[in-house]
């Protein structure tokens, strides 16, 4: 059993204070098992004044997660917001890490911290928070989490924030502040998480494939043996192309063939051989897909999938929840549209955190074996306990 609730502050510039007001808000909640880990979610300006520090540091258990452009819990939701889920249980334990940088070799320090930290049963479940690094892959990250623990599911994001070059995107653990690190959460014991997707409506992707043909890693080279570039341009879209971002609204549907859900990625920019940097992998023989994102299709899909999962678990314990930064920006100057629509959703049945993302950490699939975890763009990814 699982118990959970939420806690918050607007309060920027006085870090004691900030932190005053968070324990007072513990002390009228339902109160603290045996075993209890925070999940945190704030804009950057609370890291550079000092006030996630004092949070941090006032409670009594270790508090992880990232940097977020907006978020939202029951009671409020905003930008100049300091967001606090708590999970705390009798039944279930957790286990917090952090990896060393990932500036070199990823993979290999997410093993080995990850080897560090996990017990020789595998864990139910696991929360990843992840750096946004240009040079890095999300879908590197989850590969070699889901191999290191034998394909536990996995649920988590990359931070993002609203700056123009996104260099406020720190990963929080225990106060401190990261630019280059992984957090997880190990989650031992008799837990049955539902996971959910949505990303773009079948009616706005285009039946027009194509073949990935070349491809290294998040670099698209080619498509249908041509150049990526010749590509755009029989799309209409070589002006947008030569703007980084500008195609945020139009995101690449990728089928991998393996009969797996398709996953969204987002298109970033041209490098200067002309190649396509994307925000995910690209694998070659994958198809690719055109969608079309709008305002209202953002509105409609989130609205879908919060009725969905309280209709498959119409009394949870907790939901908690990452959105594409690309569908804050398709919101245009509606910046909170998705998360109004979603505390309205949920209107106090559940304690929920959600928040905006760099990348989505979240399962396709699940069997007896295996979970198949995917990294995804433009997508709204749920956890309900």
């Amino acid at each position: 059993m699982i118990h959970s609730f939420t806690v918050f502050t607007e309060n920027i510039d006085d870090p004691q204070g900030a932190a005053a007001e968070i324990k007072a808000q513990l002390e009228k909640s339902p109160g603290l098992r045996a075993n209890t880990v925070g999940i945190i979610a704030c804009h950057y300006e609370f890291v550079l004044s000092g006030t996630t520090k004092a949070v941090c540091e006032a409670l009594p258990f270790t508090v992880l997660g990232t940097i977020s452009s907006a978020q939202a819990v029951n009671e409020n939701r905003g930008t100049l917001f300091l967001a606090l889920l708590v999970l705390t249980s009798d039944e279930l334990r957790f286990k917090t890490g952090l990896t060393p940088s990932l500036k070199n070799e990823p993979g290999k320090q997410i093993a080995a911290a990850y080897e560090a930290l996990a017990e020789d049963k595998k864990p139910s479940l696991i929360f990843a928070y992840a750096p946004f690094m240009p040079e890095n892959s999300g879908d590197e990250y989850i590969r070699i989490i889901s191999e290191i623990s034998g394909g536990v599911p996995s649920f988590g994001t990359l931070a993002v924030d609203d700056t123009a070059d996104f260099r406020e995107c720190y990963v929080l653990y225990e106060g401190a502040h990261y630019r280059d690190r992984m957090a997880f959460i190990l989650c031992y014991g008799d837990i049955n998480p539902r996971f959910y997707l949505a990303t773009i409506s079948e009616n706005k992707i285009s039946d027009r494939a194509a073949l990935i043909t070349s491809s290294e890693g998040h670099i698209l080279k080619e498509v249908n043996g041509r150049p990526v570039v010749e590509f755009f341009e029989d799309l209409g879209l070589t002006k947008a192309s030569e703007t980084s971002y500008a195609m945020s609204s139009l995101p690449f549907m990728l089928d991998y063939g393996d009969g797996t859900p398709m996953v969204s990625k987002v298109f970033i920019s041209l490098n200067e051989q002309k190649h396509a940097i994307c925000a995910g992998e690209m694998p070659q023989g994958s198809t690719l897909y055109i969608g079309v994102f709008d305002k209202n299709d953002v509105l409609l899909t989130s609205k879908k999938l919060i009725k969905k999962a309280l209709e498959e678990t119409p009394h949870p314990s907790v939901l908690i929840g990452y959105s594409c930064i690309s569908r804050s920006m398709t919101l245009g100057s509606d910046l909170y549209g998705e998360l109004d629509l979603i505390r309205k959703e949920i209107a106090g049945k559940a304690p929920f955190l959600i928040a905006y993302s760099g990348g989505e950490i979240c399962p396709t699939q699940i069997n007896e074996a295996a979970a198949i975890n995917r990294f995804h763009n433009n997508t709204f990814i749920l956890c309900v306990l």
